[in-house]
């Protein structure tokens, strides 16, 4: 029962709650796939009204073809601005829900419009129908819950809206029934609302899976701390960050000191225990947006919003700390004291990338190590 409601809770957080930043800058790159296709069905849409007009030998109505045409280049200009939008260097919050509450309507106008030449239409047009479930399974590429839910949300609701409208219009049976679309059943249109729940369904178990598969991809499975991929994957949209707010960045890489020692005397299972409480010490030293991750069996990364300076004091104080906070192997044992050696590297000063960064931090810990470990070096001798 209670790994049910966990898996529960866990579903609910995932879908209702922002995705990281990770999963959304993947969903920038969905939301321009999402953008050309718009735009490519959209320029199809220009044959339409002339295909139509040429199959009539030209016996059509110029009005109609005029419409069309109009309609088609109407749907082209959005489909180009979205396109512009989508392919923007920065990214939009509110683009994914505008464009798709843009597909959701566009395609109960059409539906709508289709009524005043067969009242029948509306109601039976599969191909027309079908660009709703495009619309809500496009969301999977947006790797949002909540825009999947609102895109189902959007489409039941205004599709109910529009048959029950259509069908208080009717004003006798016969009207209900086509030559070429057939005849309205409700059976059938609460069929149609039920697909469209399944596929809203359907997709957001796709986009939770896809959430749930990129943070454990990004995890450390011992500490729960970001990983390396993490940091890798992350780092260019936190020195992005640190551009636009006009902050300081200190890339701290840390080495415990001799750790291996606690693995061949005491096991790899106290060596476990050993890196959660030195993991537990150092996120007491974090401030707003800054992040520790692991990125090896003993090295960790910190991510500090200060100039070098202050960050090697603050580094200072957790050495300090660690020292009055003694690793216990186990009940009644003597305390072990647990040390760490470290590299410092500024942003842009040092490197304007993580692998330029890293370069420099791992220089400055190698000659710490050498000095006689348990310090941290900030420049280069």
């Amino acid at each position: 029962m209670s790994i049910t409601g966990d898996w529960k809770r866990d579903l609910l957080r995932t879908l209702f709650s922002r995705p990281d930043e990770v999963m959304l800058d993947l969903g920038a790159g969905g939301e321009l796939l999402v953008a050309r296709v718009r735009a490519l069905l959209s320029a199809l849409t220009l044959l339409l009204p002339l295909v139509a007009f040429i199959g009539n030998l030209g016996a059509g109505s110029t009005t109609e073809l005029m419409i069309g045409l109009g309609a088609s280049i109407f749907i082209n200009i959005c489909a180009q601005i979205w396109l512009a939008l989508a392919g923007h260097r920065r990214r939009h919050g509110w683009l994914p829900y505008a464009t798709t509450t843009y597909d959701v309507t566009t395609t109960t106008l059409v539906l709508g419009l289709l009524h005043f030449s067969d009242p029948v239409a509306p109601f039976n047009s599969m191909v027309v129908w079908c660009f709703y479930l495009f619309a809500i399974g496009m969301t999977a590429l947006r790797n949002d819950g909540r825009l999947t839910l609102y895109a189902g949300a959007l489409a039941i609701v205004q599709y109910g809206v529009l048959v029950a409208v259509l069908l208080t219009r009717a004003q006798s049976p016969d009207q209900l029934v086509s030559i070429e679309y057939g005849t309205v059943s409700i059976g059938g249109q609460i069929e149609r609302l039920v697909l469209m729940l399944l596929m809203t369904l359907l997709t957001t178990t796709i986009v939770y899976r896809m959430q749930r598969l990129i943070e454990s991809s990004g995890s450390d499975g011992l500490t729960g701390l970001p990983n390396r991929t993490w940091l890798i994957q992350r780092m260019p949209m936190i020195l992005e960050s640190v551009r636009e707010d006009g902050e300081s960045l200190t890339l701290a890489l840390l080495d415990l000191d001799d750790f291996k020692r606690i693995n061949v005397e005491y096991g790899h299972l106290t060596g476990a225990r050993a890196i959660r409480h030195i993991a537990g010490s150092m996120r007491e030293i974090l401030h707003s947006k800054e992040r520790l991750v692991r990125i090896g069996g003993q090295e960790f990364v910190l991510l500090l919003r200060c100039p070098i300076g202050n960050a090697w004091e603050r580094l200072d104080r957790l050495r300090q700390m660690m020292a009055e906070r003694p690793f216990v192997p186990e009940r009644g044992g003597d305390p072990l004291g647990i040390t760490f050696s470290g590299g410092l590297a500024a942003y842009p000063s040092d490197g304007n990338d993580v692998s330029s960064m890293l370069r420099s931090a791992d220089r400055r810990l190698q000659a710490a190590k050498q000095e006689g470990c348990n310090r941290v070096v900030a420049r280069d001798v």
